[in-house]
This record gives structure tokens, C-alpha cells and sequence, in this order.
């Protein structure tokens, strides 16, 4: 008989293989990531919809499967992200510590080897990401921040399919445990 608290993915009962981010990778892609969010949209304008920080630290979160680990991924991509960007040091930061630790929360329960389940993730996590980033502005700075949902939803639709390969290319910078 199985006990109630036991942990069974949603999606499969298949084994994970035991499998762990190469040292450097795990340093090199937020870096990349951030320098891409930054930098990359002043150039090609329409790139500014991508959320390529996001997307690494909710890869990187969920590959970890652990909560503290996902609040300090979180915590360190957005305050660096902070820091090279013109918003308020602390909001991204802020933002992106949930995100972390819903995502390695959810890592834990879900089947992520899936494309539906990848699109799922960066979709949800954008779609969040926008809603509580807005809530902070006008809370806590007191701003007038507009929260447009159709151009949210596409760009969430936007970053859901970009989720699938950066996720798959992330993939290949494992190594076997």
C-alpha cells in the first residue's frame, strides 16, 4: 500500500535518469541569459518579448527539484538582472525568487521531459511573471503600470514555444551522475 505522502509525477511513471548540470553551464547560462535580455533587444526590438532569465531560472529550478535551491536561483538571476537593467534593484529579484521556487515546487510533481509540459511552463511562468511583476510596481513603488493582457498572452504564447528547445538544448549540457 502506498503511503499518502509519496510523490508521483503527473505525466509518467518513467524513471528520470540520474543526470546533473555541468558546473560551468550552470554559471554560463543565466549569465548568457541576462546579457541576452539586456543587450539583444536594443539591437532587434521585437526580442524584448523574450524573457530568456525567466526561462533559465525556471529550467534551472526545476532541474535542481529543490525549493531552496529555486529561491536562491531566482533571487541571484533577478538581482543581477536588477542590476544591469533600468528597473528598481529588487524587483526582479523579487519576481523571479517566486518563480524559482514555484518551479523547482512544481519540478518535484511534474513529468518535465514533455514538449506540452515545457510549453505549459514557460507559458504559466511568463504569464505570472508579468502579473506579479506589475502588482509590485504599482504596490510597491506606487506607480501607474498598465497591465496589457493580449500582448501578455502572446508574448507568454511566445515564450512557451521558445521553452520547448532552449529546455531540450539546456538538456544536452547535462552529464551523467
Amino acid at each position: 500500500m502506498k503511503e499518502f505522502n509519496q510523490a508521483v509525477p503527473i505525466g509518467g511513471r518513467r524513471k528520470k535518469k540520474l543526470s546533473k548540470l555541468r558546473p560551468w553551464a550552470g554559471l554560463a547560462l543565466p549569465l548568457l541569459a541576462i546579457l541576452f535580455q539586456v543587450y539583444v533587444p536594443l539591437y532587434l526590438g521585437f526580442l524584448h518579448y523574450v524573457e530568456a532569465p525567466l526561462l533559465v531560472t525556471v529550467y534551472l529550478a526545476v532541474a535542481r527539484r529543490s525549493q531552496a535551491a529555486g529561491i536562491f536561483i531566482g533571487a541571484g538571476i533577478g538581482l543581477v538582472q536588477d542590476a544591469l537593467s533600468h528597473q528598481p534593484i529588487g524587483i526582479f529579484g523579487m519576481v523571479k525568487t517566486l518563480a524559482g521556487y514555484a518551479a523547482a515546487s512544481l519540478g518535484v510533481r511534474l513529468d518535465t521531459e514533455h514538449a506540452a509540459v515545457r510549453f505549459a511552463l514557460g507559458f504559466f511562468f511568463f504569464v505570472a511573471h508579468q502579473s506579479v511583476y506589475w502588482a509590485a510596481r504599482r504596490v510597491l513603488l506606487g506607480e501607474a503600470a498598465s497591465l496589457e493582457p493580449v500582448q501578455t498572452v502572446l508574448a507568454a504564447l511566445l515564450n512557451g514555444a521558445l521553452a520547448v528547445p532552449l529546455f531540450y538544448l539546456f538538456d544536452r549540457l547535462r552529464e551523467s551522475a
